[in-house]
């Protein structure tokens, strides 16, 4: 009994070292793949987050500051 015990504890040590091959699902389907992203500011701002206008970089670039700034403890707190 202790010998079977074993033997099945070691199949699975064994077992768990072995190398299994990952590939994503992006390379499995050819022609699925991401060619390139696009520019942050060249998107729709969400409808509940921070407002900018699409495609316009300085103001993307302000409202990322803004947000900076509003998670600058200090500056937070005490202005």
């Amino acid at each position: 009994m202790i010998r079977c015990s074993l033997l099945a504890a070691s199949v699975l040590c064994i077992g768990g070292c072995m190398e299994v091959e990952q590939v994503s699902n992006a390379q499995k389907q050819a022609g699925q793949t991401v060619r390139r992203d696009t520019n942050p500011w060249s998107n729709e701002p969400l409808a509940n987050g921070p407002k900018w206008s699409k495609g316009d970089r300085t103001s993307w670039e302000e409202q990322i500051k803004k947000r900076q700034l509003a998670q600058h403890e200090h500056r937070r707190i005490y202005e």
